[in-house]
């Protein structure tokens, strides 16, 4: 053997470091997520599989919005971190964990662990030849989806729903207050929301459903441009944090349950950050 061939050999033999990139999970963020996950359970024995290059990867996907495929090889393959998105975004453990950590976020700031206020808005995106639902909002003129979301005072995420854009907000709302658990729900007293959710008739659903009072907080009269409403404002600024995360600049997703899971993992390493 060549001098050439037994250094390459070793060299092969070696264990190498995985490259690491900004979106990756730190030591201090990992031993806040592990305890949350699920066990990874094949037939009949576990999985070896490293669910932090797991996260890794995911986190990659939605903070560039790269395609599936277009994963670095640094990760483990396409086909395991597409399988692990998809099966959390089915069995409910991405809602799970947004769950867990705001309210590890609420408690580090001293607040309670379920908020007694709630505010709910909606986002029109626009969708990509993937296919699936979509439909036109005709107020805003986007032919895409709509991303139902509501937020505590603090702007971290309760839940979210995305259906057809062409689906009307108090509609929307409704849906996302069913995905609520019920300590959130028995917590909540107070919703605020914009015009597009007044009328009495929902109004008097959100008594019958969550015993709470909702407020419409409208734009001051005569305004024009930018204006800075109060409360609503804390909703508004959760979707512009969402919205830093490439993969939500549109739908990319062939189907909703995949949309909702990508707002959750935006949200999850959101709530990452503050905490650590």
């Amino acid at each position: 053997m060549t001098l050439y061939s037994q250094m390459t050999s070793e060299a092969m033999n070696e264990p190498t470091e995985r490259k690491r990139y900004p979106s990756d999970l730190t030591d201090e963020k990992w031993a806040i997520l592990e305890p949350l996950l699920p066990i990874n359970i094949g037939p009949g024995h576990p999985v070896e599989t490293d669910l932090r290059a797991v996260i890794d990867a995911i986190f990659y996907r939605i903070r560039t919005g790269c395609q599936w495929r277009y994963l670095p090889s640094d990760y483990p393959p396409m086909g395991t971190v597409y399988y692990h998105f998809r099966k959390w975004a089915k069995d409910g453990t991405w809602s799970r964990i947004n769950r867990a950590l705001r309210i590890q976020d609420r408690v580090k700031q001293g607040r309670k662990p379920e908020p007694t206020g709630a505010i709910v808005d909606s986002q029109s995106t626009k969708t990509t030849e993937v296919g699936g639902e979509r439909g036109l909002d005709g107020g805003k003129l986007i032919n895409g989806r709509k991303r139902h979301v509501m937020t505590d005072t603090i702007g971290n995420l309760l839940e979210v729903v995305v259906n057809a854009a062409n689906t009307q907000d108090r509609e929307g709302a409704k849906a996302v207050i069913a995905k609520l658990s019920e300590q959130t729900i028995a917590s909540i007293l107070h919703l605020w929301a914009d015009g597009s959710y007044s009328g009495e008739p929902f109004s008097q659903w959100i008594r019958n459903t969550l015993n709470a009072t909702l407020e419409i907080a409208m734009r001051p009269p005569n305004s024009h441009g930018f204006v800075v409403v109060p409360v609503r404002w804390v909703v508004e600024r959760t979707l512009a944090w969402l919205s830093r995360y490439r993969c939500l600049s549109k739908d990319y997703e062939r189907c909703t349950k995949s949309s909702e899971a990508v707002i959750y993992v935006a949200s999850i390493s959101t709530m990452l950050n503050r905490l650590t």
